[in-house]
């Protein structure tokens, strides 16, 4: 049922058309209007609403400046929490083929919301996927190592400006995105990362990375790696005006 192993050196040198298809269903449209790669920002976020409404409007915030911008969305595949209000939100502003979500099959049942999910049969075995006209496209792979890889290639090959996003979240949104950061700074991307911080949400972090300079574990450039904005536009914008640390290392992933 799920995709083929991928390479596990990193991958990210094999174009994202080759990637092996999961057979429940193909990945967002990678063109925009007018024939050019779309640009595909990475939402990392929870698969649970939080406390504070902020966060939930936060996520519709961040949708609705993605479909004005024509920028697709790679993320989980949930259906509950912020992970599902950003794809329905997208999906009803932008239509199926803007989302793109991509979920381990040990995860359907506790990331989904049975409300909004339909029977479809694939290898054999009946499995509960999304309605696609109301979360778009969803792939189900085998495991976390695999659903991180494919979302970071479909950013990779995205349009200008592409890049990766942190909402609010628990311990997977603050793995995925302290992971694509360490990914920037060994040089296997060289895509935005930021964080949309929520009512001061993500300021633990800010200040821990800080820290981390003033002791001598980061270096002073590279606190530039992970990039910060208060607004969904300036999230965005920060995407797009990115630019790689100097004291990123040069290395090669993948193409020897």
């Amino acid at each position: 049922m799920a995709p083929t192993e991928l390479n596990t050196d990193s991958g990210f040198g094999t174009p994202l058309a080759s990637l092996p298809d999961s057979g429940t269903s193909t990945p967002a449209s990678g063109l925009g209007p007018n024939g050019q790669r779309r640009t595909k920002i990475c939402v990392y976020c929870g698969s649970s609403p939080g406390y504070d409404a902020a966060h939930m409007e936060a996520a519709r915030d961040l949708a609705r400046v993605m479909a004005a911008n024509n920028i697709g969305l790679v993320y989980g595949g949930g259906t509950v929490g912020l992970m599902g209000e950003i794809a329905k939100t997208l999906v009803s502003l932008a239509g199926p083929d803007a989302v793109h979500g991509i979920i381990p099959e040990a995860l359907v049942r506790y990331e989904r919301d049975p409300t909004y999910t339909s029977t479809t049969v694939n290898g054999g075995a009946a499995l509960a996927i999304p309605e696609e006209k109301m979360f778009g496209k969803t792939t189900v792979v085998k495991d976390m190592h695999t659903r991180k890889q494919m979302m970071a290639q479909e950013v990779i090959a995205g349009g200008p400006g592409s890049g990766f996003i942190a909402l609010s979240g628990g311990y997977g949104t603050m793995e995925e995105l302290l992971e694509t950061c360490t990914w920037n700074q060994l040089g296997i991307h060289n895509r935005g990362v930021c964080v949309l911080n929520i009512n001061g949400f993500y300021d633990g972090l800010l200040d821990w990375i800080r820290k981390s300079v003033e002791e001598g574990f980061v270096k002073g450039a590279n606190a530039s790696i992970l990039a910060t904005a208060s607004t969904a536009e300036d999230a965005v914008r920060a995407l797009r005006e990115y630019k790689v640390s100097s004291s990123v290392y040069k290395l090669q992933w993948g193409n020897e």
